[in-house]
């Protein structure tokens, strides 16, 4: 059994849950506080619903609102949906950018993840050996001009998205800043388990991804929707990338970040997928020259053991969400 580690089930989709099955496939749903998705509620009810149907194929992460963040019961209310959600099954519980990028104190300063209001609720997750996940901050590429970002995915979103081109929006705590945070959080639980989404947001340099593991043993890192960062690094640094995989095989995750919903057709989704895990398969499996959409160059697959290989895409999702 394999691993997309990172999805966002928004819907149920049974076309794409049998391609999985089709394929060896399992998925863990990750539950976001996010504006532009359905409710915390509605993506629960959802996961829910598809884990009656198909439960060998789907697990999830939790997460809890910020809405009413500073409120007399915003902390008990938190608490609760969180307990609610492992009793119900849940695997961890993730934290988003928003905590960071976007909410505010009554005074307007940004609210960071290392703010005392989130302590109880980490202290809860470390003596409960719950897991949590992370999505802190953004690719470095947010907070530069378009012209120099690395990889033309970024480029596109960004141009399309200006809101979220931190470049044009320097009030917002930078790059810097919301690593010390998430860093911060983790120096104050030595015990906490955390996967840091996105390669912890230091996609830029495997370098810096590694300092981050070998600082925080109890840490793992997951690839969703930056294995084209690593593949931009792969032109000019083949080995250090191939070295980094053989480093830390036991800490890193595979995941794609897809959102299933309603924007495709199901044979517009499964083609797309089919070719996004095929030439990411490629990428780690073959040693032969290849072009992807989102990179601008050509590189060298990583030809990497298949023992590694197999930890990316299965045993080591197995050892972090159990």
């Amino acid at each position: 059994m394999r691993f997309d580690a990172h999805v966002h089930f928004n819907t149920l989709n049974e076309a794409f849950l049998n391609y999985g099955i089709e394929n060896g496939m399992r998925f863990l749903s990750i539950v976001t506080d996010m504006p532009f998705f359905p409710s915390i509620k509605d993506q629960l009810n959802t996961i829910l619903k598809i884990k009656k149907i198909y439960p060998d194929q789907i697990d999830f992460a939790t997460t809890f609102s910020c809405n009413g963040w500073g409120g007399s019961n915003w902390l008990s209310k938190s608490l609760d949906n969180i307990d609610r959600s492992m009793n119900l099954g849940a695997v961890g519980v993730k934290v988003w950018k928003n905590i960071g990028m976007s909410l505010k104190d009554d005074k307007g300063n940004y609210v960071m993840i290392d703010h005392p209001s989130f302590e109880p609720i980490f202290q809860f997750l470390e003596d409960n050996d719950i897991l949590l996940l992370g999505h802190n901050g953004e690719p470095k590429n947010c907070w530069l001009p378009t012209k120099d970002m690395t990889v033309e995915s970024d480029k596109a979103y960004f141009m399309a998205h200006p809101e979220y081109h931190m470049f044009h929006h320097p009030e917002v705590p930078n790059y810097e800043a919301q690593l010390r945070a998430r860093n911060n959080l983790l120096k104050r639980h030595p015990n906490l388990r955390f996967v840091g989404l996105h390669l912890a947001s230091q996609e830029w340099d495997t370098n810096e991804v590694g300092a981050f593991l070998d600082q925080f043993p109890n840490a793992m890192v997951d690839l969703a929707e930056r294995i084209c960062h690593l593949q931009y690094q792969t032109i000019d640094h083949w080995k250090k990338i191939y070295d980094f995989f053989i480093t830390y095989q036991d800490r890193i995750i595979y995941g794609s970040d897809i959102v299933v919903d309603n924007s495709l057709t199901d044979d517009v989704l499964i083609q797309h997928m089919n070719e996004r895990y095929q030439n990411h398969r490629k990428y780690f499996t073959e040693n032969e020259w290849m072009t992807v959409q989102k990179v601008n160059g050509k590189f060298k697959g990583l030809g990497l053991p298949v023992s590694v290989v197999d930890k990316v895409y299965s045993a080591n999702a197995l050892k972090t969400y159990k």
